[in-house]
């Protein structure tokens, strides 16, 4: 389902940076963030889609800049960042999106595998937040960072066997509690939210042929759509959520038993 954001000047002066924005629920944040007037800069490691990515939301009225990068890497982390401010100014909202899964018993994943999940789902936005945190705290500036946790840190079946990923997640929901508390008094709110099963490159496998199926034992009936979260990262990026900060929003349509 393809649906425009909805276009405004919520956002207008603002400076976002998002991981993983080559496709999926990051392009969407982007194009999201974009439409509400900020500027936007795109990490991903493929530099063909965040091409045309840039081009879209040029096209629209928008502007953005593409980082192509390995979020993997650590050391090339702060200069991403850097570039970021030099071409469109201090960044003062991040968002964590970029993610991988192995969907895999754990007995069965190398070390290599492991290490690098852990790189990207965990070390990486740890590392964002700082390059871009003490880049605001030196700027006295506000600002906001949005982790992408997941429904897998609070809830697990077994049935899809995704052990570190889960454990990355909950990571991430822990990481926005504290640096919730570390970050106040700079006034950088940190939150984070959990999505249940949507549509997305990472879902895209899972779905293949079986869509219609796997919709069926929705509660209500469908798979979840990345437009159905527009409203939930507008609200934690602009200053209606002025005083919301060390949370996880849990985005789940009811998949999920309580």
């Amino acid at each position: 389902m393809t649906v425009a954001p909805d276009r405004s000047t919520l956002l207008e002066g603002s400076v976002a940076l998002v991981t993983g924005a080559s496709s999926g629920l990051g392009a969407r944040f982007a194009r999201t963030l974009a439409a509400a007037g900020a500027k936007v800069a795109l990490v991903a490691r493929r530099a063909d889609r965040l091409a045309g990515l840039v081009e879209e939301i040029r096209a629209a009225g928008g502007t953005a800049m593409a980082l192509p990068l390995d979020i993997a890497d650590a050391a090339a982390i702060p200069g991403a960042v850097a570039a970021a401010e030099a071409e469109l100014g201090l960044v003062d909202i991040l968002v964590n999106n970029a993610g991988i899964a192995d969907v895999r018993p754990l007995v069965e994943q190398d070390p290599a595998e492991i290490e690098r999940m852990y790189a990207v789902n965990l070390r990486a936005p740890l590392l964002f937040a700082q390059a871009v945190g003490a880049r605001l705290i030196a700027e006295g500036k506000p600002g906001r960072v949005v982790n992408i946790s997941s429904m897998a840190a609070y809830h697990y079946d077994g049935r899809s066997p995704c052990v570190m990923y889960a454990a990355t997640k909950a990571a991430v929901a822990r990481m926005t509690e504290t640096l919730a508390v570390e970050w106040a008094r700079h006034r950088i709110n940190v939150n984070a939210i959990a999505p249940g099963f949507f549509r997305s490159e990472m879902s895209a496998a899972t779905l293949e042929g079986r869509e219609e199926r796997i919709a069926g034992k929705m509660p209500r009936g469908r798979i979840g759509e990345p437009h159905q979260m527009d409203s939930t990262l507008l609200y934690l990026v602009s200053p209606r959520s002025e005083v919301v900060t060390g949370t996880c929003i849990r985005v789940e349509d009811g998949q999920m038993p309580r």
